[in-house]
């Protein structure tokens, strides 16, 4: 992913010809359902039979999994160890650990959680693997978002991945030029700072750039633009949509009428 300036991975799939607003919707909705629900089991149902279809549908597991491996299950297990012994829970007692109590209750509040927050990051990650930024700019703006609110939305998708590319850059000219970064732990730590400042600097020179050229290009006008690709938004992706939302209250009322 490093050689790219977003998450997005073509592929020829069910998920990728969706259009952006109908995966941002789906996402949410998952989001939503997993942390309002009532029941317990929720978030594990939604991983199982809404997460991993979507994978596979999508046509990016490969690249989610090794996501997964990096970023949302070290967060997933810290997460889960940390509620576990510091959540309250008057209940059965499994075990100790110096002198902090993990109970029967803390545990099922910390796996419950810990799922939530899979779930969370999984939604948007499929959504950030098959959404191209672009596209979604364009059917925001389209759809009467004002421009300066959908740049910041794409900016913030962006930031991650252009920061590994020009990470990775300056890495590779600090390694053309000798320095040492695949050494000892400590030596590589006293040559952090040569890769840090370029880092830094460089993305300040880009943010200037990148405001310069959206200026050049009208961002801030106030006449109607065109797209030059249209962005196709069937009938049926409407009514899914409206569906997932109808969800969404179903689920809101029913832990309301259960609490």
């Amino acid at each position: 992913m490093h050689e790219r300036l977003s998450f997005f991975v073509k592929r020829a799939s069910l998920i990728h010809r969706l259009n952006p607003l109908t995966k941002v919707v789906l996402a949410i909705s998952i989001v939503m359902i997993a942390f309002i629900s009532p029941w317990y089991w929720t978030p594990q149902v939604l991983f199982l039979f809404g997460i991993i279809p979507l994978l596979l549908a999508g046509r990016v597991a490969r690249e989610y999994w090794s996501f997964f491996a990096k970023v949302v299950l070290p967060t997933v297990v810290f997460l889960f160890v940390i509620q576990a012994v510091f959540l309250p829970g008057e209940s059965r007692i499994i075990f100790q650990i110096w002198g902090l109590e993990v109970t029967e209750l803390s545990l099922e509040l910390a796996f419950r959680n810990a799922t939530r927050i899979a779930v969370m990051i999984s939604s948007f990650t499929i959504l950030l693997l098959t959404t191209h930024p672009s596209q979604l700019m364009s059917d925001l703006t389209r759809r009467g978002l004002p421009g300066q609110f959908a740049y910041v939305i794409i900016a913030s998708l962006q930031i991650i991945p252009q920061m590994q590319a020009k990470a990775q850059t300056i890495i590779s000219a600090q390694r053309s030029r000798g320095l040492d970064t695949e050494s000892n732990f400590f030596r590589r730590v006293g040559m952090f700072v040569p890769l840090v400042g370029p880092l830094v600097f460089g993305s300040l020179v880009e943010v200037e750039e990148r405001a310069i050229a959206i200026e050049a290009r009208g961002f801030t006008s106030t006449h109607a633009k065109t797209s030059l690709y249209e962005i196709p938004d069937p009938r049926a992706e409407n009514i899914a949509r409206w569906t997932l939302i109808g969800l969404v209250f179903i689920t809101l009322a029913a832990r309301i009428w259960l609490s």
